[in-house]
């Protein structure tokens, strides 16, 4: 029995946890996970850490060997291709895009999380933005940081940290100074008084979702000829775009007119529901790459479909929040502003009675 105990003292103790850090867009967080975790426990941890609700739109996002890909919901976190690090690095981010932002971003924070994605998107010239609108865009951007515009606190050159026009904006264009920028942005941003923050995220947000590159991934293809195209997947549906024109597509199939999308090894092929109209075909070189675009496509024609269906009982709830939420502020705005006034009469009659 001595040697017996003696073996069983000297066998390793196996980890029952492993750590894992969780940049979002504005955090990181450090958990720590059980060895048999699947993706979605992990997901769900992180979503109830921020009080996130609208789980459908994010993802957990991973990168190996030079390409980025998403941590799968229903396999074991350790069973998949992930970093060896420690603690390993995953950010939360937005997978999928809403069709209409106003109408299907109910939570603030959701709202937070996509402005913050979608400025950092502009700001990186991951989407296209003329030089125009990234002046309106910046303008609401110093809106929802600061609030509303004082002249006497915002003086010239209160901006010149803020990183809020893409850097091919700010240096080639019109052959403008950084303080020429400001005085742009300022004077937009003085035109947005009594817009409250999360509103003028939601207007930054409703500007950019008609971007033509908004909410696209792209990925490298190649049609039966051989010849080199991008495939862009969104809310709408598939894009076949030509290699150096990101913005408008040379072909579009629509999510309600697709009935199957398949993928054998490096092609895939997209079957429209007009049993008349020509099979699409291409190729991927790379098997990763194919089982992302079908991971994106699935998802992406999950929430159309979803969309176009009556609301669950947790979306009206949400939505009926959502609407309570902003009734109470747009009172307080109104109480707030009411006694800003009354503030200044009582100012000005003492002014005038002395």
């Amino acid at each position: 029995i001595g040697g017996c105990v003696a073996r069983m003292g000297l066998k390793k103790k196996q980890p029952k946890t492993f750590k894992v850090k969780v940049i979002t867009m504005d955090a990181e967080m450090e958990f720590s996970c059980e060895m048999k975790w699947k993706g979605k426990d992990l997901f769900d941890l992180v979503c109830r850490a921020l009080g996130l609700r609208e789980t459908w739109f994010f993802g957990l996002q991973y990168t190996i060997k030079g390409m980025y890909t998403w941590l799968k919901m229903d396999k074991k976190v350790l069973d998949q291709e992930i970093p060896k690090e420690d603690p390993v690095s995953f950010r939360f981010l937005a997978k999928f895009y809403p069709e209409k932002v106003e109408e299907e971003l109910l939570q603030e924070i959701t709202q937070h999380l996509f402005f913050l994605q979608v400025k950092k998107q502009i700001l990186d010239e991951e989407i296209y933005c003329s030089p125009e609108a990234t002046v309106l865009l910046a303008s609401y951007a110093v809106q929802a940081k600061y609030g509303d515009y004082d002249p006497n606190f915002h003086e010239p050159g209160f901006l010149a940290q803020e990183e809020l026009l893409p850097k091919r904006v700010s240096i080639s264009h019109y052959q403008m100074t950084a303080d020429m920028w400001e005085e742009k942005i300022s004077a937009w941003y003085a035109e947005h008084r009594g817009i409250a923050r999360d509103e003028a995220k939601m207007n930054y947000l409703k500007i950019a979702q008609d971007l033509e590159m908004y909410g696209v991934n792209y990925f490298p293809i190649q049609n039966k000829s051989d010849t080199d195209l991008l495939l862009g997947v969104d809310a709408k549906g598939i894009h076949v775009y030509s290699i150096n024109n990101r913005f408008s597509p040379n072909k579009s199939f629509e999510w309600s007119g697709i009935r199957n999308i398949s993928y054998s090894e490096k092609e895939l092929t997209i079957k429209p529901l007009d049993k008349k109209a020509e099979v699409f075909k291409f190729f991927s070189s790379q098997l990763k790459v194919n089982k992302l675009i079908l991971q994106l496509c699935i998802g992406n024609h999950d929430l159309f479909m979803r969309r176009r269906k009556v609301d669950s009982i947790e979306i009206q709830q949400m939505k009926a929040q959502a609407r309570e939420e902003k009734a109470r502020k747009k009172v307080g705005r109104g109480k707030q502003a009411a006694s800003g006034t009354e503030a200044v009469e009582k100012l000005v009659a003492g002014g005038t009675g002395s």
